[in-house]
């Protein structure tokens, strides 16, 4: 399956990658993850990321998956 990434919630992708979780706890495992990734975050933080946004944009969702592989 080939993922095409798209402009979505932390919520949204969260429940991609565990989707037997709540949206909130999804929300908190996947963001552990990522703050976890140096290399990812100085990535993101490039795109102008910033943790309390909710929306992630098509070029977040990509490097997210590129990191952590597809959901």
């Amino acid at each position: 399956m080939s993922f095409h990434p798209i402009s979505m919630t932390k919520s949204e992708l969260s429940l991609l990658y565990f989707p037997k979780s709540t949206p909130a706890v999804g929300t908190n495992r996947l963001m552990r993850w990522v703050h976890g990734c140096p290399p990812l975050m100085e990535e993101l933080e490039i795109t102008g990321y910033h943790r309390f946004q909710k929306l992630l944009t098509s070029r977040q969702v990509l490097l997210i998956t590129r990191h952590l592989g597809e959901p």
